[in-house]
């Protein structure tokens, strides 16, 4: 039953909480604040809200039918009748009940702005696919990917360490928010199908898959873009431009991607999320030096 659980929680993806605070704990640490209690409970927070968010998007899209037998991708606990729709809302909710206790956690060290940062993500992440009127089925899955799991957990993550105004942090934070955008256009592409047929209208669905396939070369342009403005326009050192030389290995995926469908799209998620893991330690380790 735990393995059930683990693979619900969809464990490749949560790299982006992990990389996000990594991150804010490098850019804290680079300007000699950093907070290591703060940093993990940062982490715990993060992962927890992900891992809400993913299983009340398994709860809602096995409700909806977005998820039926027919899926792509990797099974559904509740599609596949492995997990209870009751008992997947449970779990739903004591996850987002573990992120509110870190949430209470940081707000007695860095004050009232951590609890309505973490009140509005859990808000989003329940919200995801709550209806068909939620984030996901209008289409506004990418920008909800890209502002919480990049500047918003990047700068939250460095917040709660320095104490201070990460402004630095949130530029810094829009390159794990593309490339997190990243494994999102390969999910919604594998499934541009199904979820026109079940009425959710992402970005790949509404302006189809070719959109998809650019928005993904984007994600990786942006992102590499990202450490060039840290340095040319915030100052940063040099080193920062390494970070820019971790998204190379972006051009396979792109090339991969630009002739792939279907299921054969499925081993392209963890390898973007692989691209987002290099950058982050490519990043952190160039981050005290820039």
């Amino acid at each position: 039953m735990l393995r059930i659980w683990v693979e619900a929680a969809r464990p490749k993806t949560l790299l982006v909480s992990v990389c996000a605070v990594v991150m804010g704990t490098a850019i804290a640490f680079r300007d000699g604040a950093a907070h290591l209690p703060s940093a993990v409970a940062a982490l715990i927070g993060a992962l927890a809200i992900q891992i809400g968010t993913n299983y009340a998007n398994d709860y809602f899209d096995a409700r909806q039918g977005a998820d039926t037998a027919e899926r792509k991708g990797p099974r559904r606990a509740v599609q596949a009748g492995l997990v209870t729709p009751a008992a997947m809302l449970q779990a739903t909710l004591i996850a987002f009940g573990i992120a509110a206790i870190m949430t209470i956690l940081l707000v007695m060290r860095a004050g009232w702005p951590l609890a309505l940062v973490g009140g509005i993500s859990v808000l989003c992440g329940i919200g995801y696919t709550a209806s068909r009127f939620s984030l996901a089925y209008l289409g506004l899955g990418d920008v909800f990917v890209l502002v919480f799991f990049g500047p918003v957990a990047v700068a939250g993550a460095c917040y709660v360490q320095t104490l201070a105004a990460p402004w630095n942090a949130a530029v810094a934070g829009l390159a794990p928010g593309f490339l997190s955008v990243g494994i999102l256009v390969v999910n919604n592409l594998r499934d541009i199908q199904q979820d026109a047929h079940a009425g959710k209208r992402t970005l790949a669905v509404r302006f189809g898959d070719g959109f998809a396939r650019g928005e993904y070369l984007a994600c990786m342009l942006l992102a590499a873009g990202i450490p060039v403005v840290l340095h040319l326009g915030l100052g940063w050192g040099a080193p920062i431009l390494l970070a820019s030389l971790a998204i190379l290995p972006g051009v396979a995926l792109v090339r991969g991607i630009g002739r792939t469908s279907g299921a054969a799209l499925n081993p392209y998620l963890g390898r973007t999320a692989a691209l987002l893991l290099l950058y982050t330690g490519v990043f952190s380790l160039a981050c005290p030096w820039a």
